[in-house]
């Protein structure tokens, strides 16, 4: 400021919301990361407007699933205030989408649809949630980014669920095993495992079910995760 460096205080005032976002500290996040995004549209810089929105997005995507732990409710039964702060973090990844298809970013772009289809899960719009995590996955892929694809077809797999679509789930769960033994990541190898036992006993194909639980035991013994 006392330079009057504007860029400059905008990216500051944006790590400080960062910082405030994770320590728990939305409203003040907020303050600080519209301050980041009202500099950054001021000054033209669309690189900066693009990632204030999607820290905005960020803050209000946190402060909903803050709010969500304290009550231990499905996807889509929400109080108010919560719903309200999800469908805003929904708003700005919108808003973000859409100026990082502007500026051809798809790292941007995949990270966008990954968080809506995040947000509108936890809304109990399924269709639309699994809709995103399709066009996550498309981009995860074109970049061959191992971590993002798993998560992507994790996230299809919980989606389908709530549609009672249990079969594409299993598929999509398999993929995730598939990719998590790729990536040698145990404790998620692990969760596959335990969602492919609870998908199974949902299809009511018994067998199935207790061959995958038994080998999430084996893997939770083998963590030592009591």
């Amino acid at each position: 400021r006392t330079i009057g460096d504007r860029i400059g205080e905008a990216k500051a005032s944006g790590n400080l919301g960062n910082t405030l976002k994770i320590l728990g500290q939305f409203d003040e996040a907020v303050v600080c990361c519209q301050r980041h995004l009202d500099i950054s549209q001021e000054q033209g810089d669309k690189v900066g407007e693009a990632r204030a929105l999607y820290n905005i997005g960020n803050v209000y995507h946190a402060k909903g699933k803050h709010l969500s732990w304290n009550m231990a409710q499905d996807p889509g039964s929400l109080p108010q205030e919560v719903k309200e702060t999800l469908q805003k973090a929904s708003e700005y990844y919108e808003r973000n989408l859409s100026l990082v298809k502007e500026l051809g970013d798809r790292a941007a772009q995949g990270r966008a649809y990954g968080n809506l289809g995040n947000t509108q899960y936890l809304l109990g719009n399924f269709s639309e949630a699994i809709a995103f995590h399709k066009e996550r996955l498309a981009i995860a892929k074109e970049f061959g980014d191992k971590a993002a694809e798993r998560r992507a077809y994790s996230n299809l797999g919980n989606a389908h669920i709530f549609l009672g679509r249990f079969d594409i789930s299993a598929e999509y769960y398999k993929k995730t095993l598939q990719l998590s033994r790729q990536l040698k990541d145990q404790a998620v190898e692990a969760q596959a495992c335990y969602s492919l036992g609870n998908t199974y006993t949902l299809l009511q194909d018994y067998e199935r079910a207790i061959e995958y639980h038994l080998k999430h035991l084996v893997i939770a013994q083998e963590l030592g995760d009591r």
